[in-house]
């Protein structure tokens, strides 16, 4: 095929991709809003926040991965017009996020003294304990509101959950200057106010998004009368989210293990991991938009049975992210001096995450393309073998060449952050791997 056989799919690629990406963008950028303001107050408090969302940041994999089992089925049920099908994924769905949610608030609760045990600074872990308890509670509201998004994310409506992660984020930005500084008469509240305005928004979120659903003609068939529980939906469900779960669990986690390493180096390293990790966060946004536009269209294709198409849709969603990836790498070692001051005004802390995004630079790359194929992946419904390749990307790969060289060899946070580049590389090419044999295979 020509280029352009490709390039021509880039504007309905990227129709469905940046509501995704700005709604995601939308919601690190309060994230980032979190840790400018919360900079102001210090490295320990910024830190605070870096070790408060260790765990949560992994409960939020756990459940994120359970409810992207909802999107490949909507899209392949809606691409054979059955609606009724739909309409059982839907309200399924919400259900078994709805309890996922309750139980993850559970489980972060009961693993609180986890972070007693993690060496990390004492000052940094009395600021971040209630900082956790108060963004626990959160998950319940963001599951409900996640099983809604990727419903309408399945039927390619993805620009609702854009509109109602914007105007709640909105109200957690503004909330978060009222509560981390007292103004206009608000408790001052640090670190517990950057917390409560994460908890606000979340619940706000839901509301909104049903809202903006709802009053859709074409979509209030689906909001008119509840289906009921189905154990056949309930189990696939499980067979496609719980392995889903454990992909973002692995990847997540080896993360998550970056700042525990960080912490250990000091108070200053761990800030200047969180710093490189949300900016690096940001840019992953658009891979993950990508990523879902990738589920969809190749969830479409095979709910139609043309694979022809569906080799070429994904190429051209393929090529797309490379071409993101690669200005953002070179916007990564451009910037790498500057980006930090918007932070902190810490010379050492910037010097050290400066550090950091020069590897940041090198893995835009690879991180954006193992996300991207493993939402082809997921639009196929293969996700046993993916859970399997990151695993071994990132946990027999990855975090034993972060500690080695971050701790053991003492090259510190550049040390941790080129295990992370070696394990999204592996997981990358592994992921790619998997794709075009599993595509051989259906095409015969």
């Amino acid at each position: 095929m020509a280029l352009q056989d490709y390039t021509r799919e880039f504007g309905k690629n990227l129709s469905i991709a940046y509501p995704i990406m700005a709604g995601q963008i939308a919601h690190l950028l309060v994230a980032f809003a979190d840790n400018v303001m919360v900079g102001k107050l210090g490295d320990a408090s910024l830190a605070a926040v870096s070790l408060g969302n260790t765990l949560i940041f992994i409960a939020l994999s756990i459940g994120i991965g359970f409810s992207f089992a909802i999107t490949p089925l909507v899209a392949e049920a809606d691409a054979q017009g059955n609606y009724k099908r739909v309409k059982q994924l839907f309200h399924n769905g919400v259900l078994v996020s709805t309890a996922n949610g309750v139980l993850l608030c559970i489980l972060l609760f009961l693993a609180e003294p986890i972070l007693y045990a993690l060496d990390q600074p004492d000052e940094v872990i009395v600021l971040a304990i209630p900082y956790m308890r108060i963004v626990a509670l959160s998950m319940i509201p963001l599951m409900l509101f996640q099983a809604i998004k990727q419903f309408s994310d399945g039927l390619s409506r993805t620009v609702f959950a854009m509109q109602a992660t914007i105007i709640a984020n909105i109200i957690n930005v503004i909330l978060n200057y009222l509560l981390i500084y007292g103004e206009f008469g608000f408790p001052r509240l640090e670190v517990e106010g950057a917390a409560y305005g994460t908890l606000a928004a979340r619940v706000i979120m839901v509301p909104v998004l049903i809202f903006l659903l709802s009053r859709k003609v074409e979509m209030k068939k689906y909001f008119d009368s509840m289906e009921s529980f189905s154990i056949e939906i309930f189990k696939k469900l499980l067979n496609l989210g719980f392995p889903t779960a454990l992909q973002m669990f692995f990847e997540v986690s080896l993360f998550t293990a970056a700042i525990i390493m960080s912490g250990v180096l000091g108070t200053k390293s761990q800030a200047a991991n969180q710093i490189a990790l949300n900016l690096s966060a940001l840019t992953f946004m658009v891979g993950v938009g990508l990523s879902v536009t990738a589920t969809i269209r190749v969830g479409n294709q095979l709910g139609n049975n043309n694979i022809s198409e569906l080799r070429r849709i994904a190429k051209s969603i393929f090529l797309l992210t490379i071409l993101f990836d690669i200005a953002f790498a070179l916007m990564f070692y451009l910037l790498k001096d500057r980006l930090p001051w918007i932070y902190i005004q810490d010379y050492e802390v910037v010097r050290l995450a400066s550090g950091l995004l020069i590897v940041a630079a090198f893995f835009q790359i690879s991180d954006g393309l193992q996300v991207v194929f493993l939402g082809a992946l997921r639009g196929l419904q293969d996700v046993w073998i993916p859970s399997v390749i990151c695993f071994i990307a990132y946990w027999l790969v990855g975090f034993p060449i972060s500690y080695y060289l971050g701790i053991i060899n003492n090259y510190g946070g550049k040390g941790i952050w080129v295990g992370l580049l070696v394990g999204l590389s592996v997981s990358s090419l592994l992921m790619y791997m998997r794709y075009r044999y599993l595509v051989n295979k259906i095409s015969k």
